[in-house]
């Protein structure tokens, strides 16, 4: 079914904003419906929230301190949905809504501006991290050798803080689900980046490359049932984007990395180093996570038995096995250069998520304590007479505001009706008249009107407000978030 109202295609001379704005205006990327939390049964279902992309400025990368905020949840919501333009998604049964869905998911109009939107994206996702990235101190084999061994050595000494954070939660099954989300986020693109990678004519270059390649797809393809059985502990599907509006950025940054990668076949030797950075990754954490989720939902955690042993010695082989034939080639500055950044950007996407994730479980297992500051936040503002900037919404009876982030603190004032707030699959939080709610920086939530009229306000709280009252600013694992 063609869209409404199509505009013509915005010219790559325009404002890049434009551009996006046009991607966004796809039907399948509109803002989500009371009854979408889940969209189980539509893998081409994807919120994007198009309306805040009116200011949001896309222009140029990212800061570093901002890519939890909302231009990166919303970016990385667009790119996603670029990369899986060129994989086949089925839905489960033909539906009228799926259907035209499907539609305008594959349609002419949506290729075309997915390749203006790609590189636009791309620079503002990914354009800072040049400048966060330790050089190695010589571009040789070695070096890259010792950077990856004293990677391993040093991450095996400590446990991942997001899965102890799991852990550590009173609800430990709504935790451990939301964990699950975060997994299914990313790690099934991964595996789909990998698939791509291998497709391509390597022979002449590097003979067991396609092999090595194809065998990681292959693992992925036969454990299949494996990870069903793991996601149907948490009642929770495989389906491709059924739980889009609860990923965090941070999981969507991980899957869009090893795709921009492999996308972009200039980034091969980066890809290497970025898929080596994956399995170690996975090889670390496997027990740690087999034990939360054990511990939190009893499931099937099969899943997590075979995989990627990690041993000094097998990262050298492993190292040699991806680089040698290349370094022959094409040189090894080039080569190790590549690798390098790769690997290096892939660990501090690693880095993001494990804070990402200790600080949104922590925060989501602890709304009672959130909302007793804000009603402390309130009460101070009231008697010390001060007025601050705030948002007045007032929305009617199903409204939905698609999952989001803050780029400052805010409270959630309902002044009159009643709302649903939700962070997560496991249940709806029910906001009425009079209450409360705290939500820090780059915290992802939602909600749905109830009532038939519902007025709530959003007062902007400043860190310097925060401290005054608390001691400390509400929102980070590393910043005082307790």
């Amino acid at each position: 079914m063609a869209e409404a109202k199509e505009s013509a295609l915005p010219h790559e001379a325009q404002d890049p904003n434009a551009i996006l704005k046009a991607f966004a205006a796809n039907r399948a990327f509109r803002a989500a419906e009371w009854d979408e939390l889940t969209t189980e049964g539509n893998p081409y279902r994807r919120p994007v929230r198009p309306d805040d992309l009116a200011w949001l400025d896309y222009s140029r990368p990212l800061a570093p301190a901002d890519v939890l905020k909302l231009s990166g949840l919303l970016g990385h919501r667009m790119l996603r949905n670029v990369y899986d333009l060129d994989a086949l998604y089925l839905p489960p049964k033909e539906v009228a809504a799926v259907t035209s869905d499907h539609e305008a998911f594959y349609s002419q109009r949506n290729r075309e501006l997915s390749a203006l939107a790609k590189p636009i994206l791309e620079q503002h996702l990914f354009g800072f991290l040049d400048g966060e990235r330790t050089p190695l101190p010589r571009p040789t084999r070695a070096a890259v050798e010792s950077h990856v061994v004293g990677y391993f050595e040093e991450r095996r000494g400590r446990r991942n803080q997001g899965l102890d954070a799991v852990l550590k939660t009173g609800d430990k099954r709504e935790a451990a689900t939301f964990l699950l989300l975060q997994l299914s986020a990313f790690t099934p693109a991964m595996n789909t980046a990998i698939g791509r990678a291998a497709l391509g004519e390597y022979d002449l270059a590097h003979d067991a490359l396609r092999p090595m390649l194809l065998d990681q797809y292959s693992s992925w393809v036969a454990a299949a049932p494996a990870y069903g059985r793991l996601l149907d502990g948490a009642g929770l599907k495989t389906a491709a984007a059924a739980y889009w509006q609860l990923y965090l950025s941070s999981s969507l940054a991980r899957g869009n990395h090893l795709h921009h990668l492999s996308v972009n076949r200039e980034h091969l030797f980066a890809f290497l180093g970025a898929l080596m950075h994956m399995k170690i990754d996975a090889a670390l954490h496997r027990e740690q996570l087999r034990t939360v989720l054990d511990t939190c939902l009893e499931t099937d955690t099969g899943y997590f038995e075979n995989g990627y042993e990690v041993t000094e010695a097998g990262l050298l082989t492993r190292v040699d096995q991806l680089l040698a034939p290349l370094i022959d080639r094409y040189g090894e500055q080039a080569v190790v250069e590549g690798f390098h950044r790769g690997f290096a950007d892939a660990s501090w996407y690693a880095d993001l998520w494990e804070r990402d994730l200790t600080d949104q479980v922590s925060w989501a297992d602890r709304i009672p304590d959130y909302q007793d500051k804000a009603h402390t936040i309130d009460k101070y503002l009231h008697d010390e007479g001060i007025e601050i900037d705030l948002d007045t919404f007032v929305e009617s009876s199903e409204e939905t505001s698609t999952t989001h982030v803050h780029d400052e603190h805010r409270l959630v004032v309902i002044e009159a009706g009643q709302m649903h707030f939700w962070n997560n699959v496991t249940h709806k939080i029910e906001l009425k008249q009079g209450d409360k709610l705290l939500i820090p920086v780059s915290r992802l939530h939602g909600s749905t009107v109830l009532s038939g009229e519902c007025t709530y306000h959003q007062p902007i709280i400043g860190d310097d407000l925060l401290k005054k009252i608390f001691g400390s600013a509400p929102g980070s694992s590393r910043t005082g978030a307790e």
